[in-house]
């Protein structure tokens, strides 16, 4: 399933003003991804988030920052290379704020290497709220240890799997993401990951009845888009399925993380969803949510981790 084509729209948390303060119990459910040297999420508010990769700083719409910023809107403009301006619920522009900004650039997260590049649908190529899942595989992940990353996109985590030993198995619908993915194996110095142009659900069902088994399955599936052929796919019409199925293909002990960015599956739903497949002391839930350096707290979506 692609990523692209979708709307990255998580259902909007409860009181969230994009202060850090919180109820303990929503501070309970709040898993921070972390900045690096090559990313900063600089600041966010209204509609916006300023983000810096490398030397390359964006301006980006994100409908969770619905409060107010903690920079003025000239501050931004003078920090800021490009600004992506939508043109529709799924593509836009960049609009260029300092000449000589690049198009394409590399940055790095620790040995990693990631080619970015402005693409039409408002992404770069990388998805930095996800440090949080790559410092969770990186302590999980054991030399020798089978991994299934679905709907991988540009495989930031297949590369942190990979790098820490897994062998890897890499599955996305569309053909432009996995050379994305092997030119970043590449610039990482990375070799023998797997390669699958498949539709994510299909793969796994047949990797299921094959009796393939594996000790961790990453899927970041889209909230909406279209599969290989054109099929309309929503998440929380598969939720379940992909659940099940992922459960069917775990050795004992392995892991299992699924984000969820739908406005269509909320906490509860994920809750539920998991619990007809594993025991409640087997199953975490969390909120990803990310700092700005101004002190902000943005929220980027639900998450599932399971231990079978």
């Amino acid at each position: 399933m692609a990523k692209e084509p979708m709307a990255i729209s998580p259902r909007k948390p409860a009181a969230n003003n994009g202060d850090i303060g919180a109820g303990q119990a929503e501070i309970d459910l709040r898993e921070y991804a972390l900045g690096w040297p090559d990313y900063e999420l600089l600041d966010a508010g209204d509609g916006k988030k300023l983000e810096r990769w490398g030397e390359v700083v964006t301006i980006r719409p994100d409908i969770q920052a619905h409060f107010k910023p903690g920079w003025s809107w000239s501050d931004w403009l003078d920090r800021a290379d490009w600004e992506f301006e939508e043109l529709s619920s799924t593509q836009g522009t960049w609009k260029n704020l300092k000449q000589q900004a690049p198009e394409h650039w590399d940055i790095a997260y620790q040995q990693l290497h990631f080619g970015l590049k402005l693409t039409k649908f408002k992404h770069v190529g990388l998805f930095p709220e996800q440090q949080a899942n790559w410092r969770f595989i990186a302590a999980r992940v054991k030399p020798g240890q089978k991994v299934l990353n679905l709907f991988a996109y540009t495989g930031a985590a297949s590369l942190v799997a990979r790098a820490n030993g897994a062998e890897l198995v890499h599955v996305d619908s569309v053909k432009q993401m996995l050379g994305w993915a092997n030119e970043n194996r590449e610039r990482s110095g990375l070799t023998d990951i797997k390669w699958v142009l498949e539709d994510a659900l299909k793969f796994a069902k047949r990797e299921l009845k094959r009796g393939n088994r594996y000790h961790g399955i990453i899927m970041d599936p889209p909230a909406w888009g279209l599969g290989a052929k054109g099929e309309k796919w929503k998440l929380e019409n598969h939720l379940a399925d992909l659940i099940e199925t992922a459960r069917g293909l775990m050795h004992p002990g392995a892991f299992l993380i699924l984000n969820t960015y739908s406005p269509k599956v909320d906490l509860a739903d994920l809750q539920n969803a998991a619990e007809q497949c594993f025991a409640k002391n087997q199953i975490e839930i969390k909120q990803l949510w990310m700092q700005t350096k101004t002190g902000k707290a943005l929220f980027y979506g639900n998450l599932l981790r399971a231990i079978r």
